[in-house]
């Protein structure tokens, strides 16, 4: 069962439906989460659970607010007003040293984030990865069909953003793209685990004076300690490709539980439920087994370099 199915089952399930959907999210135009949000809406949730095992119905009813707004502000897709934030810490008898933290994360969430210039021209998903990235201490990634976005060189998203249909955003948009990995670069402590499908490097995007920067692109990244390349190639067998489009965001403990994130056409799913989230973790740490380690990823990329996409 996938898990588009799983949220839709649960939604039909009373309290128990209401957080599996809380903890799935399909994002197309709605308002994305963002990590401050997250964390704090985290937090919130378990003074919530903590005091008389309270249902978000219950504290809707006492605040006179709608079931929905509970929800939004547990799963950080709406910031908190301070008025607000008082009245939940006087509801869930909040001790006074454990509310200026989260005074400090409704503060933090209601900011304008980094990419606030592209915000008119990005959609929901990609706002919700953005802010990821940035929380993240380690990303774990598999795309079947094209590189993931911070392995991507210029003149590659370039090509692959042409296609879209407004051509006045595509420079806005590869210029968010490079931001997007400088600031990854620059942050510290950072690591990211990418598994490539040799379809992807197979399949050219662009032309193929573009593919062959792309490809020695990549093998430099190899060589940083940061990022961690992994080939999946065509002729393995069995490969649990299964998985499909799969990002994983590992965070700090005391930040946010491990989400996983999965993207197609017509949106982003945000997956946060353990179970699903788990059995995603399982079968890309299979795949990242069963592809070839980073050494023998570069061997096969300089092939690469030499059979296909010589000069």
């Amino acid at each position: 069962m996938d898990v588009v199915q799983q949220a839709s089952d649960a939604e039909e399930a009373g309290e128990g439906g209401q957080k599996a959907r809380d903890r799935v999210l399909f994002l197309r135009d709605e308002l994305a989460p963002s990590t401050p949000c997250m964390v704090l809406g985290g937090h919130l949730r378990k003074k919530r659970e903590g005091w008389r095992d309270l249902q978000q119905q219950d504290v809707a009813k006492v605040l006179g607010w709608s079931d929905s707004k509970v929800s939004r502000i547990e799963s950080g897709r709406n910031a908190i007003k301070l008025p607000d934030l008082e009245r939940l810490f006087s509801l869930y008898r909040v001790d006074e040293e454990d509310q200026e933290p989260l005074r400090e994360l409704a503060l933090i969430g209601k900011r304008p984030m980094w990419w606030k210039p592209w915000s008119g021209i990005t959609t929901a998903y990609l706002q919700a990865v953005l802010s990821f990235e940035d929380a993240a201490q380690r990303i774990r990634s598999y795309e079947p069909q094209y590189l993931y976005g911070l392995l991507q060189i210029p003149e590659y998203a370039e090509a692959l953003i042409r296609r879209g249909p407004d051509e006045s955003y595509h420079a806005a948009l590869v210029a968010l793209r490079q931001e997007r990995q400088a600031k990854f670069a620059a942050a510290h402590g950072k690591e990211l685990i990418c598994v490539i499908d040799e379809a992807s490097v197979r399949r050219p995007v662009g032309d193929a004076q573009i593919m062959r920067r792309q490809v020695q692109h990549l093998i430099e990244l190899n060589e940083d300690p940061r990022y961690q390349l992994r080939l999946a190639e065509l002729n393995r067998p069995n490969l649990p490709l299964e998985v499909g489009p799969t990002t994983i965001f590992d965070f700090a403990e005391a930040l946010l539980p491990t989400i996983a994130y999965s993207e197609n056409f017509d949106g982003g799913l945000v997956i946060q439920d353990e179970a699903s989230v788990d059995r995603r973790v399982r079968k890309f740490d299979e795949l990242r087994a069963m592809s070839l380690n980073p050494s023998k990823t570069t061997q096969k990329l300089q092939h690469l370099l030499q059979t296909t996409y010589y000069r």
